[in-house]
């Protein structure tokens, strides 16, 4: 594992102690991080009492067929938005056991941004039964692919802690 996401499982270790102390169940939809979200708890032993499932949803495809974000959604809004991260978290969500979704997309790079969407932009949304979903809209510095994609997920877990404290 490369070390910037091995410098992770402390948080991953914490959230799920916290996740477990509280009942909790997560689920897990990813785009620009590939998985890394969901690895990286399932590195923890026991991850099992609180991991549910994630999903990879990378293509604009994967996005519709797993998670049943409309096409016309990513059409108008793009898969790097508030919009298609909203319906990922709130599609993972209604797809599992877990009472709570996070979802991230963006742009890990390093090409694919364009001046109203730079490399670095994230959108990370939190779907948790019986509340509002949550979005947050990132801008990380580009210095890198594994950068943006390591405080991708440690903001996702920030996310996620915050949300059940």
């Amino acid at each position: 594992m490369n070390k910037d996401y091995a410098d992770l499982i402390p948080a991953a270790e914490d959230l799920l102690e916290k996740l477990k102390a509280k009942g909790l169940m997560v689920a897990t939809a990813e785009s620009c991080t590939g998985g890394l979200i969901c690895g990286l708890l399932t590195e923890v032993a026991g991850s099992s009492a609180v991991v549910d499932r994630g999903f990879v949803t990378y293509s604009n495809e994967a996005k519709s067929d797993l998670l049943g974000v409309p096409v016309e959604l990513i059409a108008r809004h793009g898969a790097v938005s508030k919009e298609v991260a909203v319906a990922m978290a709130e599609g993972a969500l209604a797809r599992s056991r877990a009472q709570i979704a996070v979802s991230v997309t963006g742009i890990a790079g390093p090409g694919g941004g364009s001046e109203a969407k730079p490399v670095g932009t994230v959108h990370i949304a939190l779907a948790r039964t019986g509340h509002e979903t949550l979005h947050l809209h990132c801008w990380f510095a580009d210095k890198g692919r594994t950068s943006i994609r390591a405080e991708t997920v440690s903001s996702a877990f920030m996310t996620i802690l915050n949300a059940i404290e």
